[in-house]
């Protein structure tokens, strides 16, 4: 699992990049999202990658997010 938050506004940014973050599931500053690490979610985390702060969630800290 990774935990994804939008850190960088996206005023101004180009509308593939727009649209690859709304698919990961944030809409605007501060939103976060934790997501499934998968090929496809790290080619879309890879291509916004200066618009957000990840963190890789190790086992434990998945079952934590889970619960709350």
């Amino acid at each position: 699992m990774i935990h994804i938050t939008l850190s960088r506004s996206l005023i101004g940014r180009p509308g593939d990049q727009i649209a690859t973050v709304k698919a990961l599931g944030l809409h605007k500053m501060g939103d976060f999202k934790t997501v499934v690490d998968n090929v496809s979610t790290r080619g879309m985390i890879n291509k916004v990658k200066f618009l957000l702060e990840v963190k890789e969630l190790t086992q434990t800290d998945a079952q934590v997010e889970v619960k709350e």
